[in-house]
């Protein structure tokens, strides 16, 4: 690996930690955590105490596929919220701890979090 890389690879790893140091998920108040591919998008709700994901869903989801959302952009980010939101309160989870990553809070990540407060997360 280049130096170039390496060091960016550990630059990303730096901000990724930074921001996750402050936050810790529990079962009554999970991590909503967001990721960014080159093409896809993903979210998921982790428990930290238990170590275990209890709600993820992605782009490249069963219920996804085959439609207009399939690949990463503010509509599906839009779309993504809404879903993880509704799949959320039916487990009566109500209550999570926003984890941007290493992202922006701007753009899809602003969108996929704003969907997720209208269809009634609380963060």
């Amino acid at each position: 690996m280049e130096k170039g890389q390496r060091n960016r690879n550990i630059s990303r790893w730096r901000r990724v930690y930074r921001v996750r140091k402050k936050l810790k998920g529990s079962s009554e108040k999970p991590r909503f955590s967001v990721y960014k591919s080159g093409k896809h998008l993903f979210a998921q709700l982790i428990d930290d105490e238990k170590e275990v994901t209890l709600l993820g869903l992605g782009t490249q989801s069963k219920p996804l596929q085959n439609t207009s959302f399939q690949k990463k952009s503010k509509e599906a980010a839009r779309h993504l919220g809404t879903m993880l939101a509704k799949l959320a309160i039916e487990k009566k989870i109500e209550r999570v701890v926003f984890d941007r990553g290493r992202y922006k809070y701007h753009g899809i990540v602003k969108e996929l979090a704003g969907a997720a407060r209208e269809a009634g997360l609380k963060f």
